[in-house]
């Protein structure tokens, strides 16, 4: 197994596959809340859109980093609007996060993003929301490798634009939706880890994808590309 190394910027609880599996499980659904009210979701739905039109009817997910499962339920509901079956699959490396996933019924995996328990070509579209950003520049490149290996049809990267003023308004924020506090300094941390348009869009250029970084609702960024094309 290839291990990924965090970002050199800043600590959060979720870098930590052993942190306090309590805090982990209510941190993620503080941000599943936010994925849900400040673009996370929308982000994604505008990546899975992007890939359209799926051969089939029918299309396979991985969800890299799926904590609490809101992602793979947002696509699930996606993808019957546009006349889809979708089928699934979160892989955690958190067992607490592995946990509270499986609870809402998607079928789970325990695993590394950087080697993905899976063989090549074994999944239609592969999903990594708000995870990139933990990793250094190494381990960036090889989730991405991996991505790519996987997945049959295409993948959508979405994560954060570096913004400092809405690092300054998230705790102001977080106190207002009652977030944990380890959501909110987290938060804060995560904007700072965060990447520019170029940025992401360099960093994808050295792991071999040539495809366009978007921005959705201010502090959100996406990449979505086909593979075996």
């Amino acid at each position: 197994m290839t291990a990924l190394t965090p970002s050199p910027v800043g600590t959060e609880l979720l870098d930590d596959p052993l942190a306090d599996p309590s805090a982990v499980q209510l941190s993620l659904r503080n941000i599943a809340r936010a994925n849900r009210w400040f673009g996370g979701q929308a982000a994604v739905r505008s990546g899975l859109t992007s890939l359209l039109p799926f051969p089939g009817s029918t299309v396979t997910l991985l969800d890299v980093g799926t904590g609490s499962g809101d992602i793979p339920a947002m696509a699930r509901h996606w993808a019957e609007r546009h006349g889809l079956v979708l089928r699934p699959l979160g892989l955690e490396r958190h067992i607490a996060a592995a946990h509270l996933a499986a609870s809402t019924g998607l079928p789970m995996i325990q695993g590394c993003g950087g080697s993905l328990p899976l063989a090549d070509n074994s999944v239609d579209v592969v999903i990594v929301s708000q995870v990139a950003h933990h990793l250094d520049r190494k381990s960036f490149i090889t989730l991405v490798n991996e991505c790519v290996r996987v997945a049959r049809h295409g993948v959508v990267l979405a994560d954060l634009r570096r913004s400092w003023l809405a690092a300054r308004i998230w705790r102001p924020v977080g106190w207002l939706l009652r977030f944990d506090e380890y959501t909110i300094v987290d938060g804060i941390t995560s904007l700072r880890r965060g990447y520019t348009v170029s940025e992401l869009k360099a960093l994808l250029e050295a792991s071999g994808v040539s495809t366009r970084v978007s921005l959705v609702r201010g502090v959100r960024l996406v990449a979505a590309w086909r593979v075996n094309s």
